[in-house]
């Protein structure tokens, strides 16, 4: 049933993907020559970067169905835009990048390939398992009225003319859904692969877009390291720096009092004694704000049960990282984990949080859920924002999916290696 089930499914998406490649692709792809024909004209200037827009969409969307559908990952191979003039010379600046974008001709390959090669495969993925019930529906005499009219049902090339052929047909029917539970998966396979295929970014592009982006990304990390040490000096400043400080004056002052009178400084001494204590409490948040001695001592996975232990919420974690990273990747895996929890508490009004952290393939993969109200987004805070300009220093990504009710789920992703066996 299971098998019959997913066929009927793929079938119907099949027939969804034909739909769409010879109404929307077809359309797109006839468009974008007109536009490009009328270059010459002047007129492309202007409808060349509108029917752009339109195209990416709706490949955009392609690239989301093929990863929700038939699980297919196919990432954008589109840097992004950038500023252009209002006036003529940013139209032409415009209408060269977007032409000298090897994308944009890949898209329109894809079009064409999506409304011919797409749309056959659709159309055979649709029709050989829903094709089978139709010789069934033969066999059980439907065919009758038809030859008693006068008119001749085919069923593939059975001709059906009495009730043996009929249930020829039926037989037929069996083997034609018996294919498509075995065909239509791999189908579907072949047309989610032949997108993947045109819609990718090139091994070229691809190393472009890491580029562009490591590049964005050191600059965000330069710019949060001067924002901490900012912040480190500033604590210092207010903090321990001003504590010492007035330790000083307190010793300076018990020195001329202690012949005199005694119990003053006796006083000052233990005032002295409990800022020195105060003192050393602020230098030791400090420093375990810029890099956890258990972090250091014990690695990520002690770490962050030490955090899950901290959190007010019910917190289960689940590690399997059979060693240590590099300390830069532990720190700031940790720090994005903190980030998440914090948020959790304050924000999501959360019960209960899942953590499950591991390393395989290379990749040091955080999974975190929480059982709250949901909305989260990126775009709207700083926090989360923050933790994807922190990953993406490491070439790491961040993805959150947080529907509005909950649960959220935060997914962060970072290449890194073992360096060393846990102890």
């Amino acid at each position: 049933m299971k098998a019959l089930r997913t066929t009927a499914v793929m079938a119907v998406r099949g027939l969804v993907m034909a739909v769409l490649g010879i109404c929307a692709s077809l359309a797109l792809f006839i468009v974008s020559v007109v536009a490009i024909a009328l270059s010459a004209a002047g007129v492309g200037l202007v409808l060349v970067p509108l029917v752009t827009l339109a195209v990416r969409a709706y490949a955009n969307l392609r690239r989301r169905l093929a990863h929700e559908w038939f699980g297919t990952e196919i990432k954008e191979p589109y840097a992004p835009a950038p500023a252009f003039q209002g006036n003529l010379i940013g139209l032409l600046k415009r209408y060269r990048w977007i032409m000298t974008d090897s994308a944009t001709w890949r898209d329109l390959l894809w079009l064409f390939c999506d409304a011919t090669a797409g749309f056959a495969l659709g159309v055979l993925a649709f029709s050989i398992p829903y094709y089978g019930p139709y010789g069934w529906v033969l066999a059980a005499g439907v065919w009758r009225p038809i030859v008693h009219a006068g008119g001749t049902e085919w069923f593939t090339f059975v001709p059906i003319r009495d009730q043996q052929t009929a249930t020829l047909a039926g037989l037929l029917g069996c083997v034609y859904l018996a294919l498509g539970v075995w065909l239509t998966p791999k189908i579907m396979g072949w047309h989610s692969q032949m997108t993947a295929t045109a819609l990718r970014p090139t091994r070229e592009r691809e190393l472009e877009l890491r580029v562009a982006r490591l590049t964005e990304t050191r600059s965000d990390a330069l710019d949060t390291q001067a924002a901490e040490l900012r912040r480190i000096e500033r604590d210092l400043h207010d903090g321990a720096q001003a504590r010492l400080v007035a330790m000083g004056m307190s010793l300076g002052t018990i020195e001329h009092l202690l012949e005199r009178d005694p119990e003053k400084a006796k006083i000052l001494l233990a005032e002295a004694r409990e800022s020195s204590t105060k003192a050393l409490t602020e230098l030791r948040d400090l420093v375990r704000g810029i890099h956890p001695p258990v972090l250091a001592e014990r690695g990520l996975g002690d770490a962050v049960r030490a955090l899950a232990l901290a959190s007010p919420l019910t917190t289960e974690v689940s590690v399997e990282i059979p060693g240590r990273l590099e300390a830069a990747v532990e720190s700031a895996a940790f720090f994005a984990v903190s980030e998440i929890f914090t948020n959790a508490a304050k924000h999501s009004g959360a019960q209960r949080v899942w953590l499950d952290l591991r390393h395989e393939d290379g990749m040091l993969r955080i999974v975190i859920t929480d059982d709250g109200s949901g909305s989260a987004d990126p775009s709207r805070g700083s926090g989360l924002r923050g933790i994807e300009r922190r990953l993406g220093t490491f070439d790491g990504v961040l993805a959150v999916n947080s529907p509005a009710g909950g649960p959220t789920i935060v997914t962060m992703e970072l290449p890194c290696v073992l360096t060393a066996p846990q102890r």
